[in-house]
């Protein structure tokens, strides 16, 4: 992992010399390699220098890789524009090694360190590179939200280094705290993700965002927060048996009244974004569950919901490109003028609602499984999930895609060949991968 770690410094240089294609092109040889790492087992490997690898982080790391070489492509327009594309390669490049490091460390404290750190690249981008004035207002509620929230984790993790010698993953053990250090250790990781009632952040995060900022927010940055549940539920054992059901129950409420919030959205983004909640909904409840086909279920979701989430994203800015708006009364009847591009939100407003051979599927499917093997009665709360996933779904793609359209479209020009090839590196992976389920199953 150091290897690779080392890699990326060595990328600075060309971020500094402002070698945009040589950039992206490095990170995608990087994403290939990485893959023929691959660790298939659960036990972890290439221990050294505080680092190692499991099957959980060797994947994380390896959607990290995929989606900020896709964050570049999708970005074209920065490149073009000049509009400081150098600063820009190098906020992506430490967004990357902050990411690898938080999922390649074996501890809890630099794992809290790196996940932190990780924010202040998404700040940097928000900020910098953002469309509108409301970006500053949603870069505070971005901070205060996941700063606050991982305050008592820290002051968990100092505790516990201080009574247990370490926090290693795999050497902590099940401490019987309180209710209170049940609650410090899950919180950060739930405002994160994130759950209902602490979600506020992440839809105004991504509509002030740039493409890249909500590729990256989507893809990866929800993910940290499903590894850091997996991590520290060693160490809250005896607690989770008695309180994580009250826990599912308020996230699976949550992601029915969310996917209802999805069908009055009037902005493509914010219903994106919404629907980003919805699905977290039911990663947060089959990590709850504490049993196998929940965790292995969460992963598969995880991994899919990466890719399909930041594919919509690229999808919803190549139309905001063209118009200036992502109003879904202006982005009407665009079958007739992009019908090439109308396939593609097709294909992936059917993987958003987990229809075959996605991944999102046979997360789905394995969620189902750990939820009602947990508890009979949140059978009610995944009908009308499953049920609400397809209709937002239905309403993002028909009403974009079909109606009267606007006149000022007359003057659009078609799709490029670089957005045709983003939107089919998103796609790809999110469905060919399905064919290799023994992987992860």
């Amino acid at each position: 992992m150091l290897m690779f770690i080392f890699s990326l410094l060595f990328m600075i240089p060309l971020a500094l010399l402002n070698s945009w294609w040589m950039f992206q092109v490095w990170v995608f040889f990087l994403s290939f390699i990485f893959i023929f790492l691959g660790n298939f087992g659960f036990f972890i490997t290439g221990l050294g220098f505080g680092m190692g690898l499991d099957f959980f982080s060797w994947l994380m790391i390896l959607l990290s890789f995929w989606v900020c070489s896709l964050m570049i492509m999708a970005s074209s327009s920065i490149k073009f524009t000049s509009y400081f594309s150098d600063l820009y390669m190098m906020v992506v490049l430490f967004l990357l090694l902050s990411l690898c490091l938080s999922f390649s460390v074996i501890s809890l404290f630099n794992f809290y360190l790196f996940f932190e750190f990780s924010l202040i690249p998404t700040l940097m981008l928000i900020l910098g590179w953002g469309y509108q004035p409301e970006r500053v207002s949603a870069s505070m509620y971005l901070i205060f939200y996941t700063v606050l929230a991982s305050l008592p984790l820290l002051s968990c993790i100092l505790w516990m280094d201080f009574y247990l010698g370490g926090v290693c993953y795999y050497l902590i053990f099940d401490l019987c705290g309180s209710v209170y250090f049940y609650l410090a250790m899950i919180l950060a990781f739930l405002v994160k993700l994130p759950m209902y009632m602490f979600h506020l952040w992440l839809p105004k995060a991504h509509v002030e965002a740039p493409i890249s900022g909500s590729m990256v927010l989507a893809g990866i940055l929800l993910k940290l927060g499903g590894y850091g549940l997996i991590r520290v539920f060693s160490c809250i054992v005896w607690y989770s048996l008695s309180f994580n059901f009250y826990v599912i129950l308020l996230s699976l409420y949550g992601g029915v009244l969310v996917s209802l919030i999805c069908l009055r959205q009037l902005d493509l983004k914010m219903l994106i974004a919404y629907s980003s909640v919805s699905h977290m909904s039911l990663v947060i409840g089959g990590l709850f569950t504490m049993n196998l086909w929940g965790f292995y279920g969460s992963i598969v979701m995880m991994l899919g919901h990466g890719l399909c989430s930041s594919g919509l994203f690229c999808l919803s800015n190549i139309s905001y490109e063209r118009l200036g708006s992502r109003l879904f009364i202006l982005n009407k009847g665009l079958i007739s003028y992009m019908p090439s591009m109308s396939l593609w939100w097709f294909l992936l407003s059917a993987s958003n609602m987990s229809a075959p051979p996605s991944l999102n599927l046979l997360g789905e499917i394995s969620l189902l499984n750990g939820l009602i093997g947990y508890s009979w009665y949140l059978m009610f709360f995944l009908f009308f999930l499953s049920f609400f996933s397809c209709v937002y779904s239905l309403y993002l793609y028909s009403y974009s895609q079909h109606g009267w359209f606007y006149s000022g479209l007359y003057s659009l020009s078609s799709c490029y060949f670089i957005e045709f090839h983003l939107i089919f590196l998103h796609w790809f992976p999110l469905n060919i991968l399905f064919m290799c389920c023994d992987y992860y199953l």
